[in-house]
């Protein structure tokens, strides 16, 4: 079985759930795209993932934010609005019965091509919109056993060239990062910038302790991620100094902790980091902190929206 931040647990009802493939409900064993698709032939797509609980889209309002961002970044004209899409989410969910414990994929792709080829001037269709939302609990062991990390030769790359903070269908870069460290016999891959800084991970984003602070990089080379944006606010909520600075292999092996921060996992501690053990075996007191005050912030988002409804 694999390990990693996605791990989560076995749940039957995901192989009869139904999927939205352009507002049309399908049987996961029916739902598909044609092999003309911009996504399927070249990568020309984004999407977004995000968490519902109690029948709530938690921060959906910052994903379709990330979301019209980089629709607006490729060039991708969106025929429809925030609050139509949204609608598209709800059926789903509504049809699967879904209230916890969700996580939706959803995705964007430019639409069906006359022919395989880059040129976006041969679409001859609107964009696909596919709302996968899955029964999916993240694993406890993972939660509380953490996980390791191997140093990918891997690099993210400069935002002249493909953006590392475009949510985009293009993944291959982090896809390699990811099976070096598998083959080194790590969870995961740590990501450096393009001057040999730690950056990122492969699907998530890195943190460490030192002296009593939190590190991160500087957001430059990194994903745009949005549990990593509401870490950073919650440092700031807690008193605790968060530095988004350059720093090299050589401070993360001499830090207290580590951590990455996902929509999926939240905050998973991070054991190993090419193969050198970081801190304890339990969790320190500031990662405990900084998750007590994440799950205070779900909590605040779902009084919210449920004010709203």
């Amino acid at each position: 079985m694999p390990k990693g931040t996605h791990d989560a647990v076995e749940d039957p009802r995901n192989e009869s759930i139904l999927i939205s493939v352009n507002g049309e409900l399908l049987p996961r064993s029916e739902a598909k795209i044609s092999v003309y698709d911009s996504g399927y032939l070249v990568g020309d797509g984004v999407w977004e993932g995000f968490r519902v609980h109690r029948g709530c889209m938690l921060f959906v309002d910052e994903h379709l934010d990330r979301l019209w961002q980089a629709a607006k970044v490729i060039g991708m004209q969106l025929p429809f609005s925030r609050q139509e899409l949204l609608l598209q989410v709800q059926r789903t969910l509504d049809a699967n019965q879904m209230r916890d414990y969700i996580h939706v994929r959803l995705m964007v792709t430019r639409g069906i091509k006359k022919t395989p080829s880059q040129d976006p001037r041969l679409t001859i269709s609107g964009p696909n919109v596919v709302v996968i939302a899955e029964h999916k609990q993240a694993s406890e062991n993972t939660k509380k056993d953490g996980i390791s990390l191997f140093t990918s030769t891997i690099r993210r790359g400069s935002p002249d060239y493909l953006d590392p903070r475009l949510n985009c269908h293009s993944k291959l870069h982090e896809v390699q990062a990811l099976i070096q460290a598998i083959e080194a016999g790590a969870d995961e891959a740590l990501m450096l910038d393009i001057n040999g800084f730690v950056s990122t991970c492969n699907a998530t984003n890195f943190f460490m302790t030192k002296n009593g602070e939190v590190w991160t990089s500087t957001g430059k080379y990194c994903m745009n991620g949005i549990t990593r944006g509401h870490v950073i606010e919650l440092c700031d909520r807690l008193g605790i100094t968060c530095r988004q600075k350059d720093f090299s292999l050589y401070e993360v092996y001499g830090a207290e902790e580590a951590f990455v921060t996902g929509t999926f996992g939240g905050i998973t501690k991070v054991q190993k980091i090419d193969g050198k053990p970081l801190g304890e075996n339990e969790w320190s007191s500031l990662i405990s902190r900084l998750q007590e005050a994440y799950q205070d912030l779900i909590e605040e988002e779902i009084k919210t929206r449920l004010k709203k409804t």
